[in-house]
């Protein structure tokens, strides 16, 4: 008996164990990507003929954003047909929806758009290619995009090549070119591979439509002026730039019974405003009003218009005028004065007073800036009407308490109202709480040159303006870590300002320096900073 029980036991523990070791875990997670097996016709074959191609796979694939991943070469005017998407397959077939061209190399780039279906693992930058003729075309050229403005550079850049012999600047409006690739996702390098011996001019888009065509009014475009010889060793940089239009504007609005609102499209840059009575022009004063999201313009009516107000816009070579029948509306735009609050920048940044309608004039005798101990503080004034504001400029303290009063009476504006007593308080830290940044700069190139010191909330905290110095100092600024950009002022207007297709003009060259420099409060920070 006690033989019997030792057996069940032996026999048990032995059965347990057994159990343990076979325990399902799955295997192990699938990391290789889909192999294709075999491909009708093969990959690069020649003398392509018919309208069918499938790929054939070693495992389930699926097929995702497809519109955003393939990339035809030359492009396509009807895009082919490709099943299955999204769903489980071992092949991909394609259905060719026009005739194809003689003697042309075709290439197909899904990009990332291949994955095994399982876990989503991509066949990366699969191409199938292959010629209507009798050799596949093996030539290639490569380069970089870089954005002409903004340090990061957009994903999903369009680069094209055109035809030397049949180019002209319309074509990149209306006509497709005659090879294509994409940078796609994460990526400002690109390569245009399967290319023909020739010349051509390049052209790349941030094509939001993908029709491989420019819209000007919402792409950003970048090109090469001269044009390019294939085979080349060389590696291209293209600058994508946003154009500047024209200016358009459109008919004025009013708003109140002393504003208008003008719409516009494009460059205002150099906009100006008058009106015309007796034929002698007079200017009209305007704002770029806050509160308004689209392209606007807000521009007074003068105190002495009474049924009809011409308003004449100029600008470079646009001029237009606008014949308005005055309305008398229930609103009017009363003088409110408030104090515009202090970023705290810089211990040396402006204080200025904004206010809601145009100032005439400035009773200097009626505004007193006194200090905490009372004393009264010299100061200058200056109105800025694009801004709709007076800035005051004086020599502050640190650590100091000031009071601004305006007595009544002390700003009029055009409308011959003039303020009420008026009391404003604000203060300035420690200039320990500030830190000091000395910059210098080796290879210059040429003058003048403009220096933009930015936050990392990317504002522009300091700009110096530069027309034969290579050192600067921005003295007593807020503690941050800042980013250094410099372009070159080629045309001495003190802006940076972007390229033009049409006239063939390229965008002024801005360089952003690498690297973040720390400026830490009552620090002084010595940088030398060195253009290749």
């Amino acid at each position: 008996m006690k033989k019997i029980i030792f057996l069940l036991a032996f026999f048990s523990i032995l059965f347990i164990s057994c159990a343990k070791r076979g325990t399902i875990t799955g295997g192990p997670k699938d990391t290789i990507a889909p192999v294709i097996v075999k491909s009708n016709p093969k990959n690069f074959n020649t003398n392509f003929t018919g309208n069918k191609i499938r790929i054939d796979f070693s495992e389930y694939i699926k097929v995702k954003d497809i519109n955003k991943q393939l990339i035809i070469s030359p492009p396509m005017e009807k895009a082919p047909t490709i099943i299955p998407q999204g769903s489980a397959s071992k092949f991909i077939s394609i259905t060719l929806n026009e005739e194809l061209k003689p003697n042309t190399t075709y290439s197909f780039n899904f990009g990332q758009s291949i994955t095994d279906y399982n876990e989503g693992i991509p066949y990366s930058q699969f191409k199938y290619v292959f010629s209507t003729g009798a050799y596949v075309d093996s030539l290639s050229i490569s380069g970089t995009i870089k954005d002409a403005y903004e340090n990061k550079t957009d994903e999903f850049v369009s680069v094209m090549l055109y035809e030397a012999n049949t180019f002209n600047d319309s074509l990149v409006y209306k006509q497709k070119p005659i090879y294509v690739t994409n940078t796609l996702e994460k990526n400002t390098n690109f390569k245009i591979e399967n290319l023909k011996d020739g010349e051509y001019y390049l052209v790349a888009l941030k094509d939001k439509n993908n029709n491989n065509t420019f819209q000007s009014k919402s792409e950003k475009i970048a090109f090469l002026k001269e044009k390019i010889k294939i085979p080349s060793e060389n590696n291209y940089t293209l600058k994508l730039f946003s154009e500047k239009s024209d200016l358009k504007t459109y008919v004025p609005t009013q708003e109140s019974n002393n504003k208008l609102y003008v719409g516009y499209e494009g460059n205002a840059k150099n906009v100006s405003f008058f009106t015309k009575k007796n034929n002698i022009e007079t200017p009209l004063k305007f704002t770029n009003p806050e509160n308004k999201k689209a392209d606007t313009l807000q521009v007074f009516i003068p105190n002495n218009a009474k049924d009809s107000l011409s308003v004449i816009v100029k600008s470079d070579n646009y001029e237009k005028e606008y014949m308005l029948k005055l309305k008398t509306l229930k609103v009017s735009d009363s003088l409110k004065i408030t104090l515009n609050q202090l970023r705290n920048t810089s211990f040396s940044e402006k204080v200025s007073l904004r206010t809601t309608t145009p100032i005439k004039s400035i009773n200097q005798n009626k505004i007193f800036l006194r200090k905490k101990d009372s004393s009264l503080v010299p100061f200058s004034t200056k109105i800025i009407d694009l801004e709709q504001k007076i800035e005051f400029d004086f020599k502050p303290e640190e650590n100091e308490k000031y009071t601004l009063q305006l007595l009544p009476g002390a700003l009029e504006d055009d409308y011959y109202i003039k303020n009420d007593s008026l009391q404003f308080e604000f203060s300035k830290n420690q200039i320990s709480d500030y830190g000091n940044l000395k910059l210098r700069f080796t290879n210059i190139k040429r003058f003048p040159y403009v220096v933009e010191i930015v936050n990392t909330s990317g504002e522009v905290i300091g700009e110096k303006v530069c027309t034969k110095e290579t050192e600067m100092y921005f003295e007593a600024i807020q503690p941050s870590q800042y980013t250094v950009r410099l372009y070159y002022d080629d045309n001495g207007n003190k802006t940076w300002d972007t390229g033009n297709f049409k006239l063939k003009l390229q965008p002024e060259e801005m360089i952003y320096f690498q690297g973040l420099i720390d400026v830490r409060a009552n620090w002084d920070v010595d940088q030398e900073l060195v253009l290749d």
